[in-house]
């Protein structure tokens, strides 16, 4: 049964003058995946998912949505961003709103949702990741782990097709980050297509359908997560999930 390319990179390349951050990049997310990006800090995972959202210009290559070229200058990024949804590692919440006001903002600036419509959306998703109780309070007023499933519930209200996330638990004080990796692995399970820049390898081999592993800016190795983390073909991977492994 073959599954619906939603997105496919191919030979993406992004400098930052003279610095080459990535070099031709090729993989394609499928609907239902959840592709997990590992790899060393530097090692170019971030700039990815930035390029891929568009809060970075590739510098080469092309990111296909559903077959069209995003890249180009007739896209509209806001419209891409609502079905291609971000969680970033620092939250980027609104502190002067509360915490249902960051999850209706989008909808109704984007969505162009009436406020009735964003809220009764907004509260079914912050039900999702169990924020209800905090619904009226501000960022400020919530732990870490607590903004980051508002976050997600923020990005799961614009009903995108796919989630992209930045190391959503690395701010995180540890006590937090299965609060989160819950959340993330309940989405999994219901079929949410995700997108995973992760350091969490358990969450990578135990969740993910597809892991990529990158370094120096290539895709070094991908495949399932059994054969990837058990027997990796390359002497990089079994260099850093060996390090991975002793810490």
């Amino acid at each position: 049964m073959s599954r619906e390319a939603i997105l496919e990179v191919r030979h993406l390349s992004k400098a930052f003058g003279n610095n080459q951050v990535l070099r031709d990049i090729d993989f394609t997310v499928h609907a239902g995946d959840v592709t997990s990006i590992i790899g060393a800090s530097g090692s170019g995972k971030s700039t990815l998912l930035r390029c891929i959202n568009l809060l970075e210009t590739p510098t080469g290559g092309e990111i296909l949505f559903h077959g069209d070229s995003i890249t180009g200058k007739s896209v509209k990024a806001s419209s891409y961003r609502a079905k291609v949804g971000m969680v970033f590692q620092s939250f980027n919440l609104f502190n002067n709103m509360t915490v249902l006001e960051n999850c209706m903002i989008g909808q109704v600036k984007v969505l162009k949702k009436n406020k009735d419509t964003a809220k009764e959306n907004a509260m079914k998703y912050l039900d999702q990741v169990g924020m209800t109780p905090y619904i009226n309070a501000k960022p400020r007023q919530i732990s870490g782990g607590q903004k980051q499933r508002v976050a997600i519930a923020r990005a799961l209200a614009m009903e995108p097709e796919i989630l992209l996330f930045d190391e959503p638990t690395s701010a995180l004080d540890p006590e937090m980050v299965g609060e989160v990796l819950e959340v993330m692995q309940s989405l999994a399970s219901d079929g949410m297509t995700m997108l995973v820049v992760t350091h969490e390898m358990a969450f990578a081999r135990d969740v993910s359908n597809h892991v990529v592993f990158m370094s120096e800016g290539v895709i070094c190795e991908e495949g399932d997560p059994q054969t990837l983390f058990s027997n990796p073909s390359q002497q990089r991977t079994k260099e850093f999930l060996t390090r991975f492994a002793r810490g």
